[in-house]
């Protein structure tokens, strides 16, 4: 589910930075036409309207692409189709404009001299906005294709042509000058460095957008691994343990931990309710379960699930503490307090010992959840506490921690469903409030 949700983060991330990469391709050849333009007119000559021509068709095209970014004509293949033709349409200005109007039997192949190939790598460093490493990959293979295809274009109406093979073993200035500036010096070796330094530099690129990709969806990920670990638990403990629990990546993840489990329920829930108004019910209830889950959370105990009129808590799991013993007699205790506060009274079930957590559901629904003996222990002593006429009862793991403040008093050994021997019960009192039923 979180994967599905990043890569769906990732393909919006993408699609942004192909925009993005339109418009700064848009301004370069804005930028162009307009250097262009000026630079005719500083010489004194008259800008070429075959080069004026092109760069308005380049930016008709990138205003096209961008148009159709996000709609129904919008294809996977676009963009590489978008960026085979500008590398290629900026390759062939090199076999296509002359390198002098003024004087047009110049050899074709000077243009790789008086220009070069740094023009195309502006057109891969752009394609890296797309977070795209196939593109950047792409991108470079067809830069790599399209020089060597104008370059043997350039070449192959030459009569001569000399490289640096054609130098002598011992060669002095003036025959290096004279192969070197020669018209017909095409520099094959220059042509596989360059050609192969750009290769390089795109792959490394490539790779370079591939790891930011790797990198983005494991942040993502982890952030929506987050938002969903605070929805769980941001209703039932404060911001700063779910903040807690958010941190610890793998807290959620399936595990047995010693911890204490805390079952609460409201004593004649249904006689209480019986004749009032609804609303009012639930109101006094929400109320009533909202202090409820601030006193668990203030004992660094958390609030597994809502039962109706009652509720499942944790302390030690999932979020650990030192003492969860202590923290939950002393979070039943501020739980009496809160009921006679809001006119209920309740029963409390306590038991400590190994407790099994994970996340159970679906893709779509999950939910956090505590369970084995120590949480069906805690459960049966809630019950059994109506028939003792108990606040609290607790097992022997929570009582060996508590303290005289706590009055808890042994009551012996009591059979409890689902165990097969007897279990040693401690209680607490239950006090009756006024206007309720014993």
């Amino acid at each position: 589910m979180a994967d599905r949700k990043a890569l769906a983060r990732l393909r919006i991330a993408e699609r942004q930075g192909l925009k993005l990469a339109i418009l700064c391709r848009t301004a370069a050849v804005a930028v162009g036409m307009v250097w262009l333009i000026v630079g005719w007119n500083l010489a004194g000559a008259s800008p070429s309207p075959l080069s004026l021509t092109a760069l308005g068709l380049f930016a008709a095209i990138g205003i096209a692409s961008y148009a159709v970014i996000g709609t129904r004509f919008e294809h996977w293949w676009l963009k590489y189709v978008l960026y085979a033709v500008d590398i290629l349409g900026i390759c062939a200005f090199f076999v296509i404009i002359p390198v002098s109007y003024s004087a047009p039997e110049l050899p074709q192949i000077l243009a790789f001299r008086s220009f070069g190939i740094y023009f195309l790598f502006p057109m891969i460093a752009m394609a890296t906005l797309t977070l795209s490493w196939r593109l950047v990959a792409w991108s470079g293979l067809v830069a790599f294709v399209g020089w060597w295809g104008i370059f043997a274009i350039a070449i192959s109406g030459m009569e001569r042509r000399l490289s640096w093979g054609d130098l002598p073993a011992d060669e002095t200035a003036e025959q290096f000058l004279s192969v070197f500036l020669s018209p017909d010096f095409v520099g094959y070796g220059n042509r596989i460095q360059e050609t192969g330094l750009l290769l390089i530099a795109s792959l490394i690129l490539a790779f370079a957008v591939f790891r930011a990709r790797r990198v983005f969806l494991a942040q993502v990920t982890a952030e929506i691994a987050r938002e969903q670990m605070v929805r769980t638990f941001g209703r039932f403990v404060p911001e700063t343990i779910a903040e807690r629990l958010a941190a610890d990546r793998g807290v959620l993840k399936p595990q047995v931990r010693h911890g204490v489990a805390l079952v609460l329920d409201i004593q004649d829930f249904t006689d209480y309710a019986d004749g009032r108004d609804p609303a009012d019910v639930i109101k006094t209830l929400g109320t009533f379960l909202a202090d409820a889950a601030d006193a668990i959370s203030a004992r660094e105990g958390v609030v597994i699930s809502f039962t109706g009129d009652g509720l499942l808590a944790a302390f030690n799991t999932p979020l650990e503490i030192k003492d969860p013993e202590r923290a939950a007699l002393d979070a039943s205790s501020d739980l009496l307090a809160a009921a006679e506060k809001n006119g209920f009274r309740v029963r409390i079930g306590l038991a400590a010992g190994p407790i099994a957590t994970g996340r159970v559901g679906s893709d779509r629904r999950q939910a956090f959840t505590i369970y084995g003996d120590t949480v069906n222990r805690a459960a049966r002593f809630e019950v059994l506490a109506k028939e003792v006429g108990a606040a609290v009862l607790a097992d022997a793991g929570v009582a060996e921690k508590s303290k005289p403040e706590d009055r808890l008093k042994p009551l012996g050994e009591y059979r409890v469903r689902g165990f097969e021997a007897p279990l040693p019960v401690w209680s607490k009192e239950l006090v009756a409030l006024p206007g309720q039923p014993d």
